[in-house]
């Protein structure tokens, strides 16, 4: 991605003679000539553009896939039709709507090289002459216009753009000519921007990305995809009287089951990386056997099975179904004030407190598990709080924020619980084979311990969460 420093866009009247950017050592050879085609896909509704994402088809050069965050290409073809390896990977925008041409450009340019006195490229100049037709209204749309766009270093850019802007250029409105020639058609109509549709339209879109970025191989992809459907299915929960409890609790009860199945992959990654960085903590002579080879191979086995898992499920119609249904909700949600907002918060706050309440007097596994419960319950009311956080004040912040240290270190506790049984299983199967499982059993060890002290932390920070600042309607 070319940095505001190296590259800066501009437009010219169509009339203008090419503004000649020679002098103080810098020669201005003739233009290459060159004839770019272009068509444009996108759905009916415009759904790609929406979200940033453009998907073209050039003549020369083949199918590109231009994202946020990175550009895919894929060969021509010799159908004019998307192919379907491009509309699997967008399917959590398209939602299997069909993809159609919506805009074709063909671009004139001449691109004009500056060099040093040795023939070294300094700058380039590329002038474009566009023709656009926009196919997706109700009338075909055509426009012409001029860009100039110029890369250079940051020192001789400065110097080209005086220069430039002398000749009548002036800064590019539109940061694509796709989005110039389409105008506000695919604008986004949303509804009331009350807090709430906001947050879950950002989770959604947070989903979305997420589903892409598994399909293209992107690294924590499957982190993202189960954080964001948790925090959806949260806030979903949570709300579900603002939403509309039938359409909330259809939606939430998918969302449980996407978790559930992207679950597994995303626990074997965080118990491989948790186990080896506890086995890097010990001193080399209380390490025996191949304990790292052990775990490697172990969890390359599960990693494996589970993430053929998350891609079926990721590739089902009971998932395309579910990305349906929650655009369907967002785009029919009823707006709701800051009143209406504070009945469910001060609910999850109250299911908090009773969880607390109930680890009184327990030990053992019985204590694991009321903390477990615990650990959910601060998570629903933090991501209830992050849902309506722009509506209130300070000092719902504050609040929050104790509520979020109660949850990370019960969400480490836990970590501790998994660690032990999946210790517990390497010693086993260790034993079996014939290995020394002293290790093991040392970093069960330290993970009880570790477990008692966190035990103990909780109950401070409990103490603080009680203690510290909140709205007055969330004192429960």
């Amino acid at each position: 991605m070319r940095s505001a420093e190296s590259g800066r866009k501009y437009e010219l009247s169509l009339k203008a003679r090419v503004p000649r950017l020679a002098g103080e050592g810098v020669t201005q050879e003739a233009p290459a000539e060159r004839t770019l085609e272009t068509v444009y896909y996108d759905t009916k509704d415009f759904r790609l553009t929406r979200a940033g994402i453009a998907l073209r088809r050039n003549s020369g050069t083949g199918w590109s896939l231009k994202l946020p965050s990175q550009e895919l290409r894929f060969p021509l073809g010799d159908s004019p039709k998307a192919p379907a390896q491009i509309a699997t990977l967008l399917r959590a925008y398209t939602l299997d709507r069909k993809l159609r041409p919506v805009a074709q450009l063909r671009t004139d340019r001449f691109t004009h090289r500056l060099t040093d006195a040795s023939g070294r490229t300094l700058a380039t100049l590329a002038d474009d002459h566009v023709t656009g037709e926009f196919l997706g209204g109700p009338a075909v749309r055509l426009d012409r216009w001029r860009e100039l766009d110029v890369e250079a270093g940051p020192e001789l850019l400065d110097r080209l753009d005086r220069t430039l802007r002398k000749r009548g250029a002036e800064n590019a409105w539109w940061p694509s000519k796709l989005q110039r020639l389409m105008g506000d058609a695919a604008e986004n109509k949303r509804g009331s921007n009350e807090v709430l549709p906001a947050y879950l339209r950002a989770q959604f879109e947070r989903l979305r990305r997420a589903d892409l970025g598994f399909r293209v191989g992107e690294d924590d992809s499957v982190h993202q995809l189960r954080v964001a459907a948790r925090k959806l299915r949260s806030a979903l929960q949570t709300f579900a009287s603002l939403v509309g409890r039938k359409k909330a609790d259809a939606v939430t009860a998918e969302l449980k089951w996407l978790g559930a199945e992207l679950a597994p992959a995303r626990d074997a990654e965080v118990s491989q990386a948790r186990l080896e960085a506890c086995l890097d903590e010990v001193s080399p002579e209380l390490v025996f056997g191949p304990l790292r080879q052990y775990l490697t191979r172990d969890f390359a086995r599960t990693s494996r099975t589970e993430l053929a898992r998350a891609t079926e499920a990721l590739s089902s119609n009971r998932y395309a179904a579910l990305l349906r249904s929650i655009a369907a909700l967002l785009d029919t949600m009823r707006p709701a004030g800051k009143k209406a907002l504070r009945k469910p918060l001060r609910k999850t706050a109250r299911k908090l407190c009773r969880a607390t309440a109930a680890t009184e007097g327990l030990s053992g596994v019985e204590l694991e598990k009321a903390l477990h419960n615990v650990r959910k319950k601060a998570k629903r009311a933090r991501y209830a709080a992050d849902a309506v956080r722009p509506a209130f004040g300070k000092k719902l912040r504050a609040w929050r924020k104790h509520v979020k240290a109660v949850q990370q270190t019960l969400g480490k506790h836990q970590d501790s619980v998994v660690d032990r049984a999946a210790l517990r299983h390497f010693a086993i199967d260790g034993f079996s084979e014939n290995q020394n499982t002293f290790t093991f059993g040392l970093l069960y060890g330290r993970d009880e311990a570790a477990a008692k002290m966190l035990q103990g932390r909780f109950a401070d920070e409990w103490r603080t969460l009680r203690k510290g600042a909140r709205p007055s309607w969330l004192k429960v």
